[in-house]
């Protein structure tokens, strides 16, 4: 009982001290007052409502993929972002990894955070039980969330053949200081996702208080990429068809430019102060940030610029990138600056992912209505964001040639995010769609594999080496 109380006073000091520094000020109106154990439904609550608790940094993913500029300064020195970023396979990572990462313990903290609630919400005062039951499905679906960003990062790509036997990530279930842990497998894991996200249905709001609540669409939008992932397309096409129902509102990004586009089209001028759109986004099932640098600063400045040749995969008339990042030089490069610094919802879920999905599932059906129907769907995002006069509807003879643009279109779409990584991942073990990356660095030709190790990221040391009340296997060599 003490190690519990231990670590109930330790949450409740860090969720204060995450408060203190939350620029997310609506969704922090209810907090338990000094250091206390949680007891009424208002103080678990309050862990939900702190933004410090959904973050899901995915930067090495982002690195890997060369969704971001990096200068060239920053890439003379062997490490952990110059290995990624120019896809160095012969260098060791997991010695480079030798500090704290934040994907790692942002969703460990966040998963006892979940935990806490899990465990003791049914013994929560000044409630009914059908809100206790609401805050506990709440919090299997964040835990599920977690599990799911960290599998997909430090595991293999999920592969019905082999799931049984490689190896996940660290399962904690307990909120005790010191819990217990153990590193079960791809399928144990994937299972106890559904499972988390299933069991949470029930009980879980249409609409959430805030946009840091899982709703029931947030549910069935999670669902979807889970099942997508393991290539269960037949589920993922229904659990993204459930989301849809839930909300299917998509932002009109070629309005948004026009309303802004006196200053977007300003020459010399890389201001971020456009109207914030990221925390009222009606197209968001939850809100989560991505990286700590989108945190602060959305994907504002070098730290969101694109290279010109990631500009280039963009189709010509793209309202959604004109609207986010603008032409500029950079010393010693041209880039395009990042000139948007609201919210990024960078690891949460919103309706285009569905759209892609639901495409996706469409035209893996095969046949030609059902790819036809598949690039109606897709279609439907493109003419929110695609300018008028140059807007065209894509069509497709096969199967093949659907999914390629689908995937396309969904990695600019969530550009510096985890989820073309995720694609990408899960595409490689297929020969139609595996890609070779290729790219020209100080007069060399670097090049990165479907079957390269760097597609699996190493644990921290700092794990490893104090696994707690556990052990932790690395799930690659370097």
């Amino acid at each position: 009982m003490k190690k519990k109380i231990q670590y109930i006073l330790v949450s409740i000091s860090l969720l204060i001290t995450g408060a203190l520094f939350s620029s997310c000020n609506d969704f922090l109106d209810i907090l338990p007052k000094g250091e206390k154990i949680p007891t009424t439904l208002a103080d678990f609550d309050a862990f939900i409502r702190n933004e410090s608790n959904h973050l899901n940094d995915a930067t090495q993913a982002i690195n890997l993929l060369n969704d971001v500029y990096m200068k060239p300064s920053s890439l003379t020195s062997v490490t952990l972002n110059s290995i990624n970023y120019n896809w160095q396979e012969s260098e060791d990572r997991i010695e480079q990894n030798n500090s704290d990462e934040a994907l790692y313990y942002y969703s460990y903290s966040a998963i006892a955070n979940w935990n806490l609630i899990i465990s003791s919400v049914p013994d929560a005062t000044e409630c009914t039980q059908a809100e206790r039951d609401e805050l506990i499905a709440q919090a299997k679906v964040l835990r599920a969330m977690n599990y799911f960003y960290l599998t997909n990062y430090y595991a293999e790509a999920y592969n019905s053949t082999t799931a049984a036997t490689k190896l996940s990530v660290p399962q904690i279930l307990s909120m005790d200081m010191g819990a217990p842990s153990t590193q079960i497998t791809i399928e144990k894991m994937y299972g106890f996702i559904l499972q988390d996200l299933t069991e949470a249905l029930p009980a879980l709001p249409e609409e959430g208080t805030t946009v840091l609540h899982p709703t029931l669409g947030t549910a069935y939008a999670m669902l979807a990429r889970v099942y997508l992932t393991m290539g269960d397309y037949t589920n993922a096409l229904t659990y993204a068809e459930e989301a849809l129902k839930q909300n299917d509102e998509l932002y009109d990004w070629r309005t948004y430019y026009e309303q802004n586009k006196e200053q977007i089209e300003k020459p010399d001028d890389w201001s971020t102060s456009y109207p914030a759109i990221g925390l009222n986004n009606p197209e968001n099932y939850i809100f989560r940030y991505g990286t700590n640098t989108q945190k602060n600063f959305g994907q504002s400045g070098v730290n969101g610029a694109l290279t010109i040749t990631r500009a280039a995969l963009f189709e010509e008339g793209d309202a959604r990138f004109a609207s986010k990042w603008k032409a500029k030089y950079e010393a010693p490069d041209d880039i395009f600056y990042g000139i948007r610094n609201d919210k990024f919802n960078g690891g949460g879920i919103s309706t285009p992912e569905m759209y892609y999905i639901k495409a996706e599932c469409l035209a893996r059906k095969g046949g030609q209505e059902n790819i036809d129907e598949a690039m109606n769907v897709l279609n439907a995002v493109r003419v929110t964001r695609i300018f008028t006069d140059k807007y065209a509807p894509l069509s497709a003879a096969t199967t093949e040639q659907a999914v390629k643009y689908i995937i396309s279109e969904k990695a600019n779409e969530y550009v510096q995010t985890a989820i073309p990584f995720w694609d990408m991942r899960r595409l490689n073990q297929d020969a139609l769609y595996a890609r070779t990356l290729t790219k020209e660095f100080n007069e060399s030709t670097l090049t990165l594999s479907p079957t390269s190790h760097l597609w699996i990221m190493p644990f921290p040391l700092g794990a490893t080496s104090n696994p707690g009340n556990g052990t932790i296997k690395q799930n690659v060599e370097r």
